[in-house]
């Protein structure tokens, strides 16, 4: 199994040596449940550490991971850590939760994760986006932009847009109280979860 993608930024407290290796030593346990490990970081207070940990699906598949899953994991990785050759002793809690609907879109997966769903992004150098997410490659997104329209009227969609990752700012999820009907979409530009393969 690849590698996963280390988040640009996971980890950024005074222990990150400390974060990075209980990555490495969490991460099989992770994978052997087919789950993403997304971050691993370590506060300290005193003697005490609190272990966070975040996982999510893999990208081929969609929705959020169950409290019975993170519930499972939660005991199978608890086992790893009394059981890490390296533990010096200090006692811990370990929080294991899965991203919320607010994580930035900053990792090519997690655009992947976000097929079919409404995002704004904002532009480098442009106007701002709003649109359903249709592909995901190696390179950047395919949108269906979401146009204005005026209060009361029934959204419009513009021409698919195709903006790449070097283009993106920042891109987030929005909150959807209605939308496309998912057979309307799939009709119109083919099964949501039809991507490119990342090179």
């Amino acid at each position: 199994m690849n590698k996963p993608e280390r988040p640009s930024g996971a980890a950024k407290t005074a222990h990150t040596a400390e974060a990075q290796r209980l990555f490495e030593l969490l991460n099989p346990t992770v994978e052997a449940n087919r789950l993403f490990l997304e971050d691993v970081s370590v506060t300290v207070a005193g003697s005490h550490r609190t272990v966070a940990v975040v996982i999510d699906l893999p990208d081929t598949e969609t929705g959020g991971v169950g409290l019975d899953a993170i519930g499972a994991i939660s005991r199978e990785l608890s086992d790893v850590l009394d059981n890490d050759p390296r533990d010096d002793g200090r006692p811990y809690d370990l929080e294991v939760s899965s991203p919320g609907i607010s994580r930035p879109l900053t990792e090519p997966r997690h655009w992947r994760r976000s097929l079919g769903r409404m995002v704004k992004v904002n532009v480098m150098a442009g106007e701002n986006v709003t649109g359903r997410v249709l592909e995901v490659d190696g390179d950047g997104v395919l949108l269906l932009p979401e146009l204005e329209v005026k209060k009361g009227m029934k959204p419009k969609q513009g021409e698919p847009l195709r903006i790449g990752f070097d283009a993106i700012r920042r891109g987030t999820v929005e909150v959807e109280f209605s939308h496309l009907d998912d057979a309307e979409l799939d009709l119109e530009f083919g099964p949501a979860g039809a991507q490119g393969e990342e090179s």
